[in-house]
């Protein structure tokens, strides 16, 4: 097998990063134990390197990373179970796949929560929040253009961050799960 093109190691980091506690989260659905947990993410994300040129697309990489995971999992559960009793494989999958619809599920519900509130901020607030994920220098040209300190930008960036994680919450509990 072959090692990802050296183009793509950013990319698979950028990935893994994105959605490495939504990975932890779903390996601690089926390990005992955040030691466990680690170890597992360890083992997956150096599978997860191996394998990564066989990923269609960036955006299957959650599911794709997920099957990855849970098999690392498996395998560190029979090792465990020579040492302790644990819950068997049927219902540690059944809690895995019950976890991954919901995580699904709520990904959903807090992305469309976040364009909604996204949307009640003025274009100008809206292009400030993004800047940071831009092309470098996003905010420094952000405040070039409106004569202050990027420094002074970065703190009303933290004001509309917390403001919209407010209003993401509160749309969350307004809405049924």
């Amino acid at each position: 097998m072959q090692d990802p093109a050296p183009q793509s190691e950013f990319q698979f980091t950028q990935l893994l990063l994105q959605h490495e506690r939504a990975l932890r989260a779903f390996a601690r659905t089926m390990l005992p134990d955040w030691e466990s947990v680690d170890n597992v993410i360890q083992n997956a994300s150096l599978v997860m390197w191996k394998k990564f040129g066989q990923l269609d697309s960036p955006d299957g990489f959650l599911p794709w990373s997920r099957i990855i995971v849970r098999f690392e999992a498996m395998r560190a559960r029979r090792d465990l179970a020579r040492d302790r009793l644990v819950l068997s494989e049927e219902i540690v999958t059944l809690l895995a796949q019950e976890a991954e619809a919901t995580a699904e599920d709520q990904l959903d519900r807090e992305r469309q929560a976040l364009r909604t509130c996204m949307k009640s901020l003025s274009e100008a607030n809206r292009r400030l929040v993004m800047a940071p994920y831009g092309p470098a220098g996003g905010i420094k040209e952000l405040a070039e253009q409106a004569g202050r300190s990027p420094n002074s930008l970065y703190k009303v960036v933290g004001r509309l961050r917390a403001k919209l994680r407010s209003c993401v919450r509160a749309r969350l509990r307004q809405e049924p799960a």
